[in-house]
């Protein structure tokens, strides 16, 4: 029963504001999502994030298989972090931490991902082969993606 836990570290020239307002907006993670993960919001993503508030969306995590993702925003405290987890979805567990600081010329972004595989022994087997570097390929494509739209301190 291993727990992965996958961490990020962005920084964008743009004020704390401009970040908050980009990454509490939920409708915004199809922009920072690969197409190729057939990433569709099916509801919730009608206003801006707060405590409870359930997002319900279709992707395809992994060979195409293209399934429902249930998550929680759980935790929100403006301008300095929020946390989403799974309700129902690919993973045993799901539990993504989201913070955020002003810096000099810019916001600090920092993501903690905590993530258990489903069916036992066989999700730890490909789990090295198959989920981390996928998880990798996704956040790499979400920090690419970010430069492209704020650019680079």
């Amino acid at each position: 029963m291993k727990i992965y836990q996958l961490q990020s570290k962005q920084y964008l020239p743009i004020d704390l504001d401009t970040a908050w307002d980009f990454f509490s907006d939920p409708k915004n993670l199809k922009t920072i999502t690969p197409d190729y993960m057939g990433f569709d919001i099916i509801s919730g993503a009608d206003c801006k994030m707060f405590p409870g508030q359930i997002i319900q969306y279709w992707v395809s995590p992994l060979l195409g298989i293209r399934t429902k993702w249930v998550t929680e925003i759980t935790h929100v405290i403006d301008k300095q972090y929020f946390v989403d987890e799974q309700r129902f979805g690919p993973y045993a567990l799901w539990h993504h931490k989201h913070f955020f600081k002003a810096v000099d010329n810019g916001v600090e972004m920092i993501d903690i991902v905590d993530y258990k595989l489903p069916f036992g022994f066989m999700g730890t087997l490909v789990h090295p082969i198959l989920v981390k570097p996928k998880l990798e390929q996704i956040f790499k494509y979400r920090t690419d993606k970010l430069v492209e739209l704020f650019g680079t301190i």
